[in-house]
């Protein structure tokens, strides 16, 4: 749980912009026993009630996320 917790947040960190206003977040989730996707999974920014779950891939995308929201 450690390593995903650790990848989702590499995953996010990187797909940060620095300058946009508000941002789009995205990223894949994956479980680190095997390396395939995680369907269904809750990704949430940090201290928000902003969030989406994953895809049949894995995949998420959280839109218009202020960046004074993100903390790593």
């Amino acid at each position: 749980m450690r390593k995903l917790f650790l990848l989702l947040m590499t995953i996010i960190g990187v797909s940060l912009g620095a300058t946009a206003q508000e941002r789009t977040i995205s990223g894949i989730v994956i479980s680190g026993d095997d390396n395939e996707p995680i369907v269904g999974a809750t990704v949430m920014v940090v201290g928000t009630t902003i969030g989406t779950t994953t895809d049949i891939d894995g995949r998420f995308t959280i839109q218009n996320t202020p960046p004074q929201m993100l903390k790593l």
